[in-house]
């Protein structure tokens, strides 16, 4: 995937079992595996795995961006607009497409009223050695919205501390839709990008969708 290096093997008994399977993850990592065909097996619906705790409605969180400066959510910036803000980090691959679609949304959508804002989790808590990991992924990609460096590592009680509101960041990247009151709507966990052909078209037309409901309401 660009990030990893993982190897499966195993070996295909029918077409319902699959056995003595290996993964060799990186240079020493190992284990083993086995599959059984279950017809009703379906991965978990993206919009269920993440969540405001009881109580809250929207988020609140000050970070600064790669220059330093200190940016909020509740800044002026964000008033009165519907904002996207993405959970990412420079070391992910699947943050990666969505990314490259955020930048083509962004441009399709800003002048309409839209704002994305990207929050990164990078591997180390230095400030400066996140800033010139985010600043490679930021000039890779001419992105064109604020990337604000967090400070907090990807690890489960890091995200959960940097974001009290929410009930847990389970994956990356996350994505969180924010109507026009500032008020939280959806959360989808991941990204199904472009290799997935109608799985990525269909969430496009989703999301895109729900931007546009979002942009007809009210403030």
């Amino acid at each position: 995937d660009g990030g990893h290096a993982y190897l499966f093997t195993a070996k295909i008994t029918n077409k319902n079992t699959i056995t003595d399977g290996k993964l060799f993850a990186g240079y020493s990592g190992k284990d083993t595996w086995t599959a059984v065909r279950n017809e009703n097996a379906k991965l978990p619906d993206a919009y269920s795995l993440s969540a405001l705790k009881p109580g809250y409605k929207k988020l609140d969180f000050t970070f600064p961006d790669l220059d330093g400066n200190k940016v909020s959510i509740n800044n002026d910036r964000f008033k009165n607009k519907v904002v996207i803000v993405q959970i990412l980090g420079s070391w992910c691959p699947n943050c990666m497409d969505e990314t490259a679609y955020m930048i083509d949304y962004y441009k399709k959508y800003n002048t309409k009223g839209v704002e994305v804002i990207g929050l990164a989790y990078e591997r180390t808590k230095d400030f400066a050695r996140s800033v010139k990991a985010v600043q490679s992924l930021k000039n890779r990609f001419a992105i064109p919205y604020p990337l604000l460096v967090t400070g907090y590592t990807p690890a489960k009680a890091e995200t959960a501390a940097s974001l009290p509101m929410l009930t847990s960041v389970v994956g990356f990247p996350t994505t969180i839709i924010i109507d026009k009151k500032g008020e939280v709507r959806k959360i989808h966990t991941g990204f199904s990008g472009p290799a997935t052909g109608e799985h990525y078209t269909e969430f496009i037309a989703e999301f895109e969708k729900l931007t546009d409901d979002l942009l007809a309401e009210a403030p």
